[in-house]
């Protein structure tokens, strides 16, 4: 069956990823899109393989693609009169969805 993996990457890893999918011999699709608390610039990749496939390409992501590291943001807090709040998250790294495809067509 063949299956999809969506991975979400950070802009500035797109180029490592898609060189080591494309030299292991696997063809990506991708699109721009910002968002997270940062809104930090960010690239998702459309894979489509075989199960077979599956941990091969997610291995390749998760070493191309490894960096996290904590960052804190502070916010206005509009509860409070007066001072802000603070709001830690993780930066970098891959967040992946894979899923089945039950048909695809090419026209």
């Amino acid at each position: 069956m063949k299956k999809m993996i969506m991975a979400v990457i950070p802009h500035d890893h797109t180029t490592e990823v898609l060189d080591a999918l494309v030299d292991s011999g696997y063809t990506a699709t991708y699109g721009e899109s910002r968002g997270g608390m940062l809104r930090q610039s960010q690239h998702s990749l459309f894979i489509a393989l075989a199960e077979e496939q599956i941990e091969d390409a997610l291995s390749l992501i998760r070493e191309h693609c490894r960096s996290v590291s904590r960052v804190e943001k502070k916010e206005k807090d509009e509860n409070r009169s007066i001072g802000s709040k603070s709001v830690t998250t993780d930066l970098g790294g891959a967040v992946v969805f894979v899923w089945d495809i039950e048909r695809i067509e090419t026209y």
